[in-house]
């Protein structure tokens, strides 16, 4: 990439200045399974930008996109600068206790946090891609269907909830719940039928494993009874209903921990700025949505809450920006890349500043006189005036 040029000062004058991208050098991308093939090729592509070497670790849990990444990247890209390791926790771990340059892994902050851990023991640098609650906040004064259809878009439609910037959690006042919940019920049956569970259009939960953990969170005592809609279940074929659930408590596993599935809690307050309070209570998440026509509630939002990105009235759109930097903040990850953010994510910026043999300051060398302290001072004060009069032998006092 060409260098980009940088101002000077004073002090250094003459000179100029430029910030060199260079490459990190071999770097690891550790990708996940719910998005297996772009979450793999998107870094993958950003490392190669940036001049790297790369070692992809696609994600066992999608052996079929993982078989195929290893054949396809091997058959026509260079094997020197790329590799694809297959496997589960041990390859995973073994590449983590070797030294790279760079990592950047992909998946949730329990495992993040090995990452880093391993990471830290070379001072390797990470970017973290992983998740959290992300919520939404609906006002009354906005197109319900609209607004609806796009949180079902966001939520069901991307992989039955499997997806890091998912809605988690639903946020309105208890006098408008009633209003969205009919305009839910009605628009997930014009989507996916009566009978889900045999939609053609809703995905599959990936796993037994993630099944059972899903169903855990719905069985809990004071979360079964809270459900409205949904709730069906069919582990011979891995799928759940699009489930609804109000004022589920706040103690409760399906409110704590990241749900990644097709479960919506939605919860009720007496107005919208108590929503703050109660998103500001949880990690900050990946995403945060609003949907409100009141320019001041979206300033506010704005404002207010801390979350890796942002959409107001719509949901995970963000994403397919690439003008946009995608990353998380705090427990939803630490880094960014998409677009040129990419690049920058696995490049290392060099300062470089060019001199001559000319604009010899004597006040730099010893012996320090007082004269040649106060001419130091006024060359570091930014004072143009100071400067100009100093440099001629005059005082400004």
């Amino acid at each position: 990439m060409k260098p980009e040029k940088a101002k000077t000062s004073m002090t250094t004058y003459p000179s100029s200045a430029e910030i060199v991208s260079e490459p990190l050098g071999v770097v690891l991308v550790i990708s996940t399974w719910n998005y297996p093939f772009l979450l793999s090729i998107d870094p993958v592509i950003g490392a190669i930008a940036a001049g790297n070497a790369v070692v992809l670790k696609p994600s066992e849990i999608a052996p079929a996109i993982s078989t195929l990444l290893s054949k396809l990247l091997e058959e026509y890209l260079d094997n020197s600068s790329i590799r694809v390791v297959e496997g589960a926790v041990a390859e995973t771990t073994a590449l983590l206790e070797q030294k790279w340059d760079k990592i950047f892994y992909t998946g949730s902050p329990r495992v993040g946090r090995i990452v880093m851990a391993a990471a830290a023991k070379h001072l390797t640098p990470v970017t973290l891609e992983l998740g959290g609650k992300c919520p939404v906040v609906v006002d009354s004064n906005v197109n319900l269907q609209v607004a609806v259809r796009r949180i079902i878009a966001g939520k069901w439609a991307c992989n039955n909830g499997q997806a890091c910037i998912a809605p988690d959690y639903v946020i309105t006042t208890k006098d408008f719940a009633p209003k969205l919940i009919d305009v839910l019920r009605h628009e997930l049956e014009e989507f996916f039928g009566k009978n889900p569970i045999e939609s053609e259009d809703m995905s599959r939960i990936v796993s037994v494993q993630h099944f059972k953990r899903l169903t855990r969170l719905l069985d809990e005592d004071e979360v079964s009874d809270k459900i409205i809609i949904g709730g069906q279940r069919d582990e011979n074929q891995l799928k759940i209903a699009p489930t609804i659930l109000v004022d589920v408590p706040e103690d409760t596993e399906i409110m704590k921990e990241e749900i990644f599935g097709p479960l919506l809690p939605i919860l009720t307050v007496e107005n919208l700025e108590e929503s703050f309070d109660v998103i500001n209570s949880k990690s900050k998440p990946l995403a945060a949505y609003l949907f409100s026509e009141n320019k001041q509630l979206q300033k506010d939002f704005v404002n207010n809450i801390s979350s890796g990105g942002m959409l107001i009235n719509d949901t995970i759109l963000h994403l397919t920006v690439s003008s946009l930097p995608f990353g998380g903040v705090g427990e939803s990850g630490m880094g960014s890349y998409h677009g040129k953010f990419s690049f920058d994510t696995f490049s290392h910026k060099k300062a470089v500043l060019y001199r001559g043999f000319t604009g010899e300051s004597p006040a730099r060398y010893p012996p320090y006189t007082p004269g040649k302290l106060k001419l130091l001072k006024t060359l570091t004060s930014g004072n143009i005036v100071s400067i100009l009069l100093a440099l001629l032998g005059f005082s400004k006092d």
